[in-house]
């Protein structure tokens, strides 16, 4: 490659919007990488991306398994996940081994390898918080330096749970009582991420972050290859989609939450709509690699959202508990989650990263707390490891154990991303086993 055609991964298009300095950061182009498409043009490897997507109340055992072991067949559970069954490994008969408390246990178990450490008592029952970090930070400080956001915290559905401490409102922690909390506002993240003027002046008149790199873009399409021009042009087109969608959107604040910039429509909460803005807005951050790590928290550890799209008019918490078996809504709400998280990996999938897709690079653990919300059974813990870990992990695999712990499955999705911990979890949750069926 010539040194004309060369561009640096940090490369980032700057300006001036009303004065205001803005950047907006570059996709992996073609420009960036080795003449074998394998690593960068420096000789650095290409990004690794850690993930997690996490949602609550588990789901109906029953309808979540699916079958064979290669390219596996859904379940009627996983049937929104059809066509990314090649980037999307199902783990089954995986148990929790650190000592259980509804709720409480299962959600400490897979994400720190951990029991739960209680802090108090409500009700009849515990006040808890993450006894050690998250695994997502686990990943942080394995790529630490490596991107400007150590890691970003996403949210969607809004916290309607209760008050038994920070393990049922946040998903990634630092360590005991000290969450990093999601962001529930796909326009603030965008703000945050790229910039974009925030004065009241300038919310005036719209002016966009793309008006103050204009020049310069026209001035790096000069040095690039046709493929290269295209895909700068898809991405810049997508920045100011994204931003117009943002800025004609209403704003709405809820009580003891963040503010979401999908309002409510006559009191019923727009999931997938918010959803939909969020990872969005995500894709846009690590396609320019601004971060290599991320934890998206659907929904909460026991949380009590009304999913009205599927007939619901109470709280799932509740619903899972009064439904008669076999729970007809709480299955119709499940598949409904499984559609939002394909939503998700597809977003991903279709973005394209140098010569692949962001997909391609990634390693996401998808999980919740319980097998089954009515029993509040963590034995068949459901689990799912979406992405290639640029070549690390098979996809398309179902891979059936036997009370195998889950902490096995949080290590094998560090090691999916390059980070190859000897060891992970602490007593019971401890493990130094990997699902190596499912790795490359």
């Amino acid at each position: 490659m010539s040194s004309r055609n060369f561009l640096n991964r940090r490369a980032v298009l700057r300006g001036l919007v009303g004065g205001t300095g803005v950047a907006v950061g570059l996709p992996l182009l073609e420009a960036m990488l080795n003449g074998n498409g394998d690593a960068l043009a420096t000789g650095m490897p290409l990004p690794d991306r850690f993930g997690l997507w996490y949602w609550g109340n588990g789901v109906r055992p029953d309808y979540w398994r699916p079958t064979g072991t290669e390219n596996w067949t859904p379940s009627v559970s996983l049937q929104p996940l059809a066509d990314l069954v090649p980037y999307v490994s199902v783990l089954t008969g995986f148990s929790t081994k650190t000592p259980f408390w509804a709720h409480h246990s299962g959600v400490t178990a897979i994400l720190t390898g951990a029991p739960y450490e209680q802090v108090g008592t409500t009700r009849d029952t515990i006040v808890s918080t993450f006894a050690r970090q998250s695994v997502d930070q686990d990943a942080a400080d394995a790529f630490d330096g490596l991107a400007s956001f150590r890691s970003l915290e996403l949210g969607v559905c809004r916290f309607t749970g209760t008050d038994e401490g920070t393990t049922f409102q946040h998903l990634s922690h630092n360590g005991p009582n000290n969450p990093n909390p999601s962001e529930y506002s796909p326009s603030a993240l965008f703000s945050r991420l790229f910039a974009a003027p925030t004065t009241p002046e300038l919310d005036l008149v719209r002016l966009s972050v793309l008006d103050g790199v204009r020049a310069q873009s026209t001035r790096l399409q000069s040095r690039l290859g046709a493929r290269d021009r295209e895909r700068l042009e898809q991405h810049l087109d997508s920045i100011r989609t994204l931003e117009q969608r943002l800025q004609a959107a209403p704003v709405e604040c809820f009580p003891g939450a963040a503010p979401s910039d999908v309002a409510d429509v006559s009191g019923l909460e727009q999931i997938q709509e918010k959803n939909d803005a969020m990872i969005d807005v995500l894709a846009l951050a690590l396609a320019c690699d601004l971060t290599r790590v991320f934890s998206f928290q659907y929904s909460v550890c026991g949380g009590s959202n009304v999913f009205w799209q599927v007939g619901m008019t109470d709280g799932l918490h509740s619903q899972t508990h009064l439904e008669a078996v076999p729970q007809p809504v709480v299955q119709a709400q499940v598949v409904f989650t499984m559609e939002r998280l394909g939503d998700f990996l597809r977003k991903l999938r279709d973005t394209p990263d140098g010569r692949g897709n962001l997909l391609d690079s990634c390693s996401i653990l998808c999980t919740t707390e319980h097998a089954d919300g009515y029993t509040h059974s963590q034995d068949e813990f459901p689990i799912l490891l979406a992405g290639k870990g640029n070549g690390r992990l098979k996809g398309g695999i179902h891979h059936r154990a036997s009370q195998r712990n889950t902490s096995d499955a949080t290590l094998t999705a560090l090691h999916g991303a390059g980070i190859t911990l000897p060891t992970w979890g602490v007593d019971a949750g401890q493990t130094t086993s990997v699902v190596s069926e499912v790795l490359s």
